[in-house]
């Protein structure tokens, strides 16, 4: 029989010398993919629209030796000459992780077309944005990982928001939608250059203010999910590590639900 040369999961875990860029990386989960990408050994690029927010993030990244650097920068991926920018300002992109997110919180009978134009452009025209600006500066064999929802599969029950000023807008759960296809079309586009593009689709992370402020939603989110419980960002971290290092090379393409259940039943 023919031996075949295998790595330790530790050799596929290992990032080191490897570039990341985080954009969203100072918000709610995409601090915890900065985090896991720089516990791995990669030199982590943390861009948002608040560089403050961004410096903060970077004072929490595990720092081993003095190969590993960390960045960061300001960058608002609903405007095109920022990104346009930003895109001259990084280089030999190795990991792309694209997170970043601030819709307008409505309902169905609250929402304009303003409010959907807005919210279709951050949460899936900026995706197109950045992967087409960023192109020739991703690396070929390079991981790009973008973030839908839970309610890119499956739709929101009004019922569950009754009493809340946290109603999904239809706008949202369209435009992650849109972010599972897009993953689809440039795993099958990028493959030639072996660049891995999947997806991860978050279940229930609220808040902390919305867990303070309204218990009896944060209820509901648990008792909808098998596990009883609602998502925390160290759970996005073990897909973070898989989605980004070699351990996933032959996985391309696909959409992880990390949701506690919420969307097999």
């Amino acid at each position: 029989m023919e031996s075949v040369v295998s790595k330790t999961l530790s050799q596929l875990n290992d990032l080191t010398g490897k570039n990341a860029v985080v954009i969203g990386g100072s918000g709610f989960l995409g601090a915890a993919g900065c985090e896991v990408l720089a516990e791995l050994g990669a030199n982590v690029t943390i861009a948002s629209r608040t560089l403050k927010k961004c410096e903060e993030v970077m004072k929490l990244l595990a720092v081993n030796g003095d190969s590993q650097q960390h960045r960061v920068y300001s960058v608002d991926v609903t405007d095109n000459d920022s990104m346009h920018e930003f895109a001259n300002k990084v280089d030999g992109i190795d990991i792309l992780i694209l997170t970043a997110w601030n819709g307008r919180k409505n309902s169905w009978e609250s929402i304009n077309l303003e409010d959907w134009k807005y919210d279709i452009d951050i949460c899936l025209t900026s995706n197109f944005m950045a992967i087409k600006l960023l192109e020739n500066n991703i690396n070929d064999g390079a991981k790009i990982i973008l973030v839908s929802s839970m309610y890119g599969i499956v739709a929101p029950s009004p019922k569950l928001y009754e009493g809340v000023p946290q109603a999904n807008p239809p706008s949202y759960g369209a435009a992650k939608a849109g972010v599972i296809q897009l993953t689809k079309y440039l795993s099958a586009w990028l493959a030639h250059r072996k660049i891995n593009v999947n997806c991860i689709s978050p279940g229930p992370f609220p808040f902390d203010f919305v867990r303070n402020d309204y218990p009896e939603f944060i209820k509901r989110l648990k008792e909808r999910t098998l596990l009883d419980r609602v998502g925390e960002p160290d759970d996005l971290k073990g897909v973070f590590a898989l989605l980004s290092t070699s351990a996933s090379d032959y996985i391309t393409g696909q959409n992880l639900s990390v949701d506690g259940g919420w969307t097999i039943c």
